[in-house]
C-alpha cells in the first residue's frame, strides 16, 4: 500500500524543491557568466541589443559589473546551497527527522535576515519568501513529533 503523506509535508517538499532547482540554476547562470564574461562583454556591445531586448541589456550589464572572483564565490555558493535544499526535500519526503531539525535550523537561521531585508524594503518577492519560511517553520514545529518515525 501506498504510504499517504500529509499535504502540509508534500507543500513544503515541492517549496523546497522549486528552491532547488532555482538555486541551481541561479548557480549555472553565474558559472556560465564567470566563464563567458568576456564573449557577454562582447555580445553586448554588439549592434543586436541596441534597442532592441533591452532586459537582455539590462541584465548583462548587471551581470557585467560583477568580479569574477564574486561570481565565482556567489555561483558557487549557490550551488552548495541547491543541493542543502535538494538534501532537505529529500529527508522531507521520506520524512526522516533529521531533515525536520534541519530544514528547522537553516529555515530558523534565515528568518532574522529576511527581517532586516523586509525593514530596508517590502517587495512582493521579499514578503512571499518571508511568508513562506514562516509557514514552513510554523508547521514544521507543530507537527514535528509525527514527522521522522522513520528513522
Amino acid at each position: 500500500m501506498k504510504k499517504q503523506r500529509p499535504p502540509g509535508l508534500m507543500a513544503i517538499v515541492l517549496y523546497k524543491s522549486f528552491v532547488a532547482a532555482l538555486l541551481t540554476l541561479t548557480s549555472l547562470a553565474l558559472l556560465l557568466a564567470l566563464n563567458n564574461h568576456q564573449a557577454l562583454e562582447n555580445f553586448s556591445e554588439s549592434y543586436l541589443l541596441e534597442s532592441q531586448l533591452k532586459i537582455i541589456e539590462i541584465l548583462l550589464d548587471k551581470v557585467l559589473i560583477i568580479k569574477p572572483k564574486t561570481l565565482l564565490f556567489s555561483g558557487l555558493a549557490a550551488g552548495l546551497y541547491a543541493g542543502l535544499t535538494a538534501v532537505e526535500a529529500v529527508g522531507l519526503w521520506y520524512e526522516k527527522g533529521w531533515a525536520t531539525i534541519l530544514v528547522l535550523v537553516l529555515v530558523g537561521i534565515s528568518i532574522p535576515p529576511e527581517i532586516y531585508e523586509l525593514f530596508q524594503g517590502v517587495t512582493v518577492l521579499k514578503l512571499a519568501v518571508f511568508i513562506a519560511n514562516i509557514a514552513v517553520l510554523w508547521y514544521l514545529l507543530h507537527h514535528l513529533p509525527k514527522h521522522g518515525k522513520g528513522d
